[in-house]
């Protein structure tokens, strides 16, 4: 399970659909800039975090798995800034969904692998607020958007004045640059979708990675 300050993310069919919601959304947006010949970027459910804003779509899928494979398994695992992040916008992005495109949730949940029970109503979007509002942190992955543009000293003032961790904010920076995804991505999908759906995932990942491959060179 994943601990957010020693305090488990809850193991729901809320947080299972808020996950399940934010990925194929996701991925269908990578699969809809395919179709139309538009540049695979500025998107995704990960935007909710504007210092993560640039990070490329299907790295946020990775980002994802790895989040929920660790709330997912039997073990314990002490949540960073990324797990807080990834928590933070399927919240965000699970409640935006319920509010402007409901009909997708009901879908979300049918033919998702596991059978749950949660009220597709008003009150559902800011359940999945509440979901992230009341865990143990304290939103330091909102802040750290403050320091991009300000000169280094200034920054680190300001790190010091909020007790920012540099060790929990080196990941931050470290994911910006990232362009791959992990070797298990399709594993660390147990228990969030399909077989259907992990098949359908890879072949868009895979795609999705040798179009930034082309343009890299």
């Amino acid at each position: 399970m994943l601990l957010i300050n020693h305090e488990p993310l809850p193991n729901t069919g809320l947080t299972y659909l808020a996950f399940r919601i934010s990925f194929q959304e996701t991925l269908e947006r990578i699969i809809l800039a395919r179709q139309m010949g538009l540049p695979a970027d500025g998107f995704g459910y990960l935007t909710e975090v504007p210092f993560l804003q640039s990070v490329p779509p299907h790295v946020q899928l990775d980002l994802l798995a790895d989040t929920w494979s660790k709330h997912w398994s039997a073990e314990n695992f002490d949540a960073g800034l990324i797990d807080e992040s990834v928590i933070y916008a399927v919240c965000e992005t699970a409640a935006r969904i319920a509010e402007e495109e409901p009909t997708i949730v009901p879908h979300s949940i049918f033919t998702g692998p596991q059978q749950i029970k949660v009220a597709v109503d008003e009150f559902l979007p800011g359940e999945f607020r509440n979901l992230h509002r009341r865990l143990a942190n304290e939103g330091d992955f909102l802040l750290i958007s403050q320091f991009e543009d300000i000169p280094p000293d200034e920054a680190e003032d300001l790190k010091l004045q909020y007790r920012l961790d540099p060790s929990r904010i080196d990941e931050m920076f470290d994911v910006l640059g990232r362009w791959s995804v992990a070797p298990n991505f399709v594993k660390r999908l147990d228990g969030l979708v399909t077989e259907h759906e992990l098949v359908r995932a890879s072949f868009v990942i895979g795609e999705a990675l040798q179009a930034n491959a082309k343009r890299v060179t």
